[in-house]
This record gives C-alpha cells, structure tokens and sequence, in this order.
C-alpha cells in the first residue's frame, strides 16, 4: 500500500467509527496492519494531524483514552454530545469500537 492508500485507508476507517464509540490510534493502525503492512500508532497520529480535519477526529484517542493533544476541550464537547462515556479527563475505553462490530 502506497503513502497515499494509507493515509485514505486510515481516514475511511476513521469515518465508520460510530457516534458514542472510539478507537485509539494504535487500534487503527492494528486494523489496517495486514493489508496495509504498517503498524505504527504514532503515524496514525501524525495522519490525524495532518489530515484528519473532515473525519471525527475526536473519536480517535490515546490508548489511555487522553483526548487529541490541544483538541481536548472541542473534542470533550464534541463526544459528551454523541453519548460517549468520558472518565476523568478522558474517555472510558469502554466504549472502544472495532471495525469487526460493525456499524
């Protein structure tokens, strides 16, 4: 897969991630490991920066469930009002998605 493919796979796979749902960076790179031949949390973070403006970027978090580095507060806002759990000053990584549950 190309750098271009990837960044694409990494973007659509973001899209599907249901409201009320979230993936950590490292769970997406997991998810396109095999076809992708790449598994690296940090470039699934870099692509988010770079790229990740017209997908629901506050879906994708930490593994600890942190919210994007100087995002936190827009997307606190944004998840409280999908539903999703929130702990602390994160997420609950309860409500973990992956793409094998589905929509």
């Amino acid at each position: 897969m190309r750098p271009d493919e990837y960044v694409e796979a990494v973007l659509e796979l973001v899209e599907r991630i249901p409201p009320g749902r979230v993936m950590s960076y490292g769970a997406v790179a997991d998810a396109l490991a095999e076809r992708s031949g790449r598994a690296s949390a940090r470039l699934v973070g870099t692509i988010m920066a770079r790229h990740g403006g017209g997908v629901p970027w506050h879906r994708v978090v930490n593994s600890a469930g942190r919210l994007p580095p100087g995002h936190e507060r827009e997307a606190r806002a944004r998840l409280r009002a999908e539903g999703t759990p929130l702990r602390g000053d994160g997420v609950d990584m309860g409500a973990s998605w992956s793409p094998e549950e589905g929509m």
